[in-house]
């Protein structure tokens, strides 16, 4: 029996036998060529990258019913690579200078380009380099008539274990054939990740090696609850997860039950749950969960896609959407947060030796008037068909806001004056996840509709670790005595102005720290949509007086460490979340 710790992608429990699905590129041959034959390899090339967006589009077409818009965004780019002339051209260009055969010189381009995108601080930047080797794995397969095995196919239930999957393939696979993932790379913002929750299949990467150590037909538990796997386990073991995997199933049932109700504590506060959302489709999920509206719409993935910079109608036609399926309740759009791990070339070169403090989101706005300028134009007039709030991201100090709440000024009279219908009274806040913002919170509150406190930067620029050092990620603590007191401040701050006070990044979804949260008098705490429930059952079990209690409690105490047991223990007791 061996068990492997890994990254929690997924949540659920799983049992089955193993599956390796290996993705083996096709063996490349490496020969010399005539100069006359630089058209001939060319043509080779254009007709197996023509099969090959055949494929994608046959993929996309069959699975049209059950692909949702994330998936069909992936079979998109991957289309769009396959008919880039640039890349045509690199491919042409590295034929006619080494005059060797095509499909070395495409396996050497790629491979380059892999090695520097996986190299890259940017996240977003090393996931691509999943698209691009799924794409040129793709071509090579044609290239050298060698038939790609799919997992379409799957004959039988088993848990799926491989190095990494290609986002093709997790979106062909027979997603009832699948009982689990378990992969050696990849992490909670991978594609694999996002597919894995989309079709509600308890997940578990980043593993290193389970794909070395296990063998088909092995027995295999999958824990995403807790981001483990144990292969070939013992009959107790077996017998015991079973029995977790049914009570989990249960526990869910149950949480489901919730989803009418207000999260509302035993002493009459009320803390509106909402989610943080990516695309308009995942609105069906913050209504089947309950959700009181949307807390954070991460408008930048939609200048994240493949298609370059989204038009000022494309912005207005996605706000619209997610604002007339939440008739009434309130939904926050943020303004463009690109840069730090989220890179769109199309726009600008943010290529920086520290984007974290660099160049990034309302910096990059105000830097980028002509962008900033069209957000604004399509938040502004999608604003009259719901209840829209607009958030600015990293304000680090007045002048930021100051700027930023001109802009918006000057696009508001530009509209009125065009005869556009604008909203009136339009609550405008900011997001603080930086320190410098939360330590002049009462100066900014001055002038914001509400705040929303986004932990994941101010966390990292607290305590000044980066969350994506493997080596230091030890240090990223949300509960570290210095987080606390400047959580405490902001909110004292917004309610000292008379301003709500949100927050939504991942400690709002933590359950642990849900006492924690109501005993600081947050207002609103903005999550992913699944989480939804569970911090729900918390609120309405605890009363403010006690969840006071719990805070006083920790702010006594000296450190992270401290906290950590101190939470883990009371929430132990009364709800059995020690081990959360």
């Amino acid at each position: 029996m061996e068990t492997i710790s890994g990254i929690s992608a997924s949540p659920g429990i799983a049992i089955g036998e193993v599956y390796i699905h290996t993705h083996e590129a096709p063996a490349v041959p490496r020969y010399a060529i005539p100069r006359d034959s630089v058209d001939a390899e060319m043509k080779r090339f254009r007709e197996a990258a023509k099969t090959a967006a055949a494929e994608l589009e046959d993929l996309r077409r069959n699975g049209e019913n059950e692909i949702d818009e994330d998936q069909l965004a992936i079979l998109d780019s991957h289309r769009l690579m396959l008919q880039d002339e640039e890349f045509h051209d690199q491919v042409e260009r590295g034929i006619t200078e080494s005059l060797v055969n095509v499909e070395w010189v495409l396996y050497q381009s790629v491979q380059g380009i892999v090695d520097k995108l996986n190299s890259s601080q940017s996240e977003d930047l090393r996931e691509r380099s999943s698209d691009l080797h799924d794409v040129s794995t793709r071509v090579l397969s044609h290239l050298t008539k060698r038939k790609r095995f799919s997992l379409a196919d799957l004959p039988d239930e088993v848990v799926l274990v491989a190095h990494d999957l290609l986002p093709s393939d997790a979106i062909a696979m027979n997603k009832r054939k699948v009982r689990a993932i378990a992969t050696d790379a990849g992490g909670r913002t991978s594609h694999t990740a996002i597919l894995a929750r989309s079709f509600e299949i308890p997940a578990v990467l980043g593993l290193s090696y389970v794909s070395r150590m296990a063998e088909n037909g092995d027995t295999i538990i999958v824990d995403g609850n807790h981001g483990r796997i144990i292969l070939d386990p013992d009959e107790p073991t077996r017998a015991e997860y079973a029995q977790q995997s049914r009570a989990w199933h249960q526990h869910e049932v149950q949480l489901m039950r919730l989803n009418d109700l207000r999260a509302e504590t035993r002493d009459g506060k009320l803390v509106e749950l909402k989610a943080n959302i990516e695309v308009p489709d995942e609105v069906e999920s913050v209504i089947s969960h309950g959700g009181d509206g949307v807390g954070l719409y991460r408008s930048e993935f939609l200048f994240l896609g493949s298609g370059g910079l989204p038009s000022e109608d494309e912005q207005y036609e996605a706000y619209r959407r997610v604002l007339k399926a939440l008739p009434g309740k309130p939904v926050t759009i943020r303004t463009l947060d690109l840069g730090g791990d989220k890179v769109a070339h199309d726009i600008a070169d943010l290529d920086e030796q520290n984007p974290i403090l660099g160049w990034r989101a309302i910096r990059f706005c105000l830097s980028n008037p002509d962008v900033f300028r069209s957000q604004l134009r399509a938040l502004l007039r999608s604003s009259v068909h719901g209840n829209l709030n607009i958030m600015f991201p990293m304000i680090s100090g007045l002048e930021e806001l100051q700027e930023a709440l001109s802009f918006l000024d000057e696009v508001r009279r530009e509209l009125e004056s065009e005869g556009a219908a604008v909203k009136k009274d339009l609550p405008v806040g900011i997001m603080i996840e930086v320190p410098s913002a939360a330590m002049v919170s009462d100066i900014l509150a001055r002038r914001s509709s509400f705040f929303s406190v986004g932990t994941n930067d101010l966390i990292q620029y607290t305590i000044a670790v980066d969350r994506g050092n493997e080596r230091i990620a030890y240090l990223y603590e949300p509960f570290h005595p210095g987080v606390l007191r400047m959580l405490q401040l902001v909110v004292n701050n917004g309610h000292a102005n008379s301003i709500p006070v949100a927050m939504c990044g991942e400690m709002a979804a933590d359950p642990l720290a849900t006492m924690l949260l109501v005993g600081l008098g947050f207002d609103e705490l903005s999550m992913s949509a699944g989480s939804i429930p569970e911090v729900k059952q918390v609120i309405r079990a605890v009363s403010v007086r006690e969840a006071e209690e719990v805070v006083g409690e920790a702010m006594e105490l000296d450190s992270f460490k401290e906290v950590d047991r101190y939470l883990r223990r009371v929430m132990g007791e009364r709800f059995g979340l020690e081990n959360a």
